[in-house]
C-alpha cells in the first residue's frame, strides 16, 4: 500500500482519486470544498486534510487536478502548499491544464526543495476519469514518470512522454486548440445546414461518412440533437484553455487567427449564460442569431 495524495476533488479529480484508492492505496485528499474531502474519506477510506501542506506531509506521490494556473500555483508553492510539507524525493504530478510557463516555474521551485515535478495534463473528460481510461501527456523526467507509472495506470490507459518540463502542457493545449476549433466548425456548419432545411441527423450521417468525419463531432452531436448540455467539459474551462494556447503562441511570436475567433465565440457563449454547461452548448449562440435549433 503506497502513501498517495490528491489535491482537487472536482468532476474529474474525485473519480481519479477514487481510482487510486480502489487500487489498494491510502490516499490523503484536500479540496477547496472541505465537504468533498470528508465525503471521500467516508466513501473510500481516505484521509481528509485541511491543506495541501498536510497532504504533502503524509504522501510520497501527489496528484493535483485543479481549475487554473493561479490554483496550481497556490496548492504547490503557496504558504500552505505542497512545498511547505513535502519531503525530498516526493513526486508531484499536476494533471491540471495551466500555463506551461507557470508550470515550469513551479517545477523549478519544487526542484530546489528536492521534490520531483511532472506536468501531466489529461484528456478524456469526466467519463474517462470515471472509468480510469484517461490519456495523459507528460512533461518532465522520463525516469520519474516510469517510476510512478503504476499509479498513473490506475487513472489512465494512454501515456505520452512529450519532453521536458512544460511539454505535456504544450501538447494538451495543442489538442484543445484543435478540439475547440472543430467544435466551432461543427456549430457553424450544422446551423447553416439546419437553416437550409437539411435534417440534423441526415447531415451528421453525411459527415460521419465523409472526409469531415470527426470523433468529437460523432460524440457531441447526439447530445446537441437531444438538447442535453450536461457538463462533461464546460464551456468556461475550454475557454480558459483556448486563452492559454493564445498566450503560449504570443510568447512564441506565433499568430493563431482562427483560434482567436473561436475564443470570442466561446466568450459569447459564457456571456449568454452557458459557461457552466458542456462546451457543445456554444452552438446556442449561433442558433440564436439564426433563429433555428439543431435538434432531432
Amino acid at each position: 500500500m503506497a502513501q498517495l495524495g490528491f489535491l482537487g476533488l472536482g468532476l474529474m479529480g474525485y473519480p481519479m482519486a477514487r481510482n487510486l484508492a480502489r487500487g489498494g492505496h491510502r490516499v490523503a485528499v484536500w479540496s477547496h470544498s472541505a465537504g468533498k474531502a470528508q465525503q471521500f474519506a467516508q466513501e473510500e477510506k481516505g484521509v481528509a486534510c485541511d491543506s495541501p501542506k498536510q497532504v504533502a506531509e503524509q504522501a510520497d506521490f501527489i496528484v493535483a487536478c485543479v481549475g487554473d494556473t493561479a490554483m496550481s500555483e497556490e496548492v504547490f508553492t503557496g504558504s500552505s502548499g505542497v512545498i511547505a510539507g513535502a519531503r525530498a524525493g516526493t513526486v508531484v504530478a499536476d494533471a491540471s491544464t495551466i500555463s506551461p510557463t507557470a508550470s515550469r516555474a513551479i517545477h523549478r521551485k519544487l526542484a530546489a526543495k528536492g521534490v520531483d515535478f511532472l506536468d501531466a495534463p489529461c484528456t478524456g473528460s469526466t467519463p474517462g476519469a470515471n472509468t480510469g481510461t484517461l490519456t495523459f501527456m507528460i512533461g518532465g523526467s522520463k525516469e520519474v514518470f516510469e517510476k510512478t507509472k503504476p499509479y498513473f495506470d490506475l487513472m489512465g490507459k494512454q501515456f505520452y512522454h512529450c519532453g521536458g518540463a512544460g511539454c505535456g502542457l504544450d501538447a494538451k493545449l495543442t489538442q484543445n486548440l484543435i478540439l475547440s476549433n472543430i467544435m466551432q466548425a461543427f456549430n457553424e456548419g450544422m446551423v447553416l445546414s439546419t437553416k437550409a432545411g437539411i435534417p440534423p441527423e441526415l447531415m451528421l450521417d453525411i459527415l460521419n461518412n465523409s472526409a469531415a468525419k470527426s470523433g468529437l463531432i460523432a460524440y457531441k452531436a447526439p447530445f446537441v440533437f437531444k438538447r442535453d448540455f450536461t457538463t462533461n467539459f464546460s464551456t468556461k474551462w475550454m475557454h480558459k484553455d483556448i486563452g492559454l494556447a493564445l498566450e503560449s503562441a504570443t510568447e512564441k511570436g506565433l499568430p493563431l487567427p482562427l483560434t482567436s475567433v473561436t475564443q470570442q465565440m466561446f466568450r459569447a457563449a459564457i456571456a449568454d449564460g452557458y459557461g457552466e454547461v458542456d462546451m457543445c452548448a456554444t452552438i446556442r449562440v449561433l442558433e440564436g442569431w439564426a433563429g433555428v435549433e439543431v435538434k432531432a
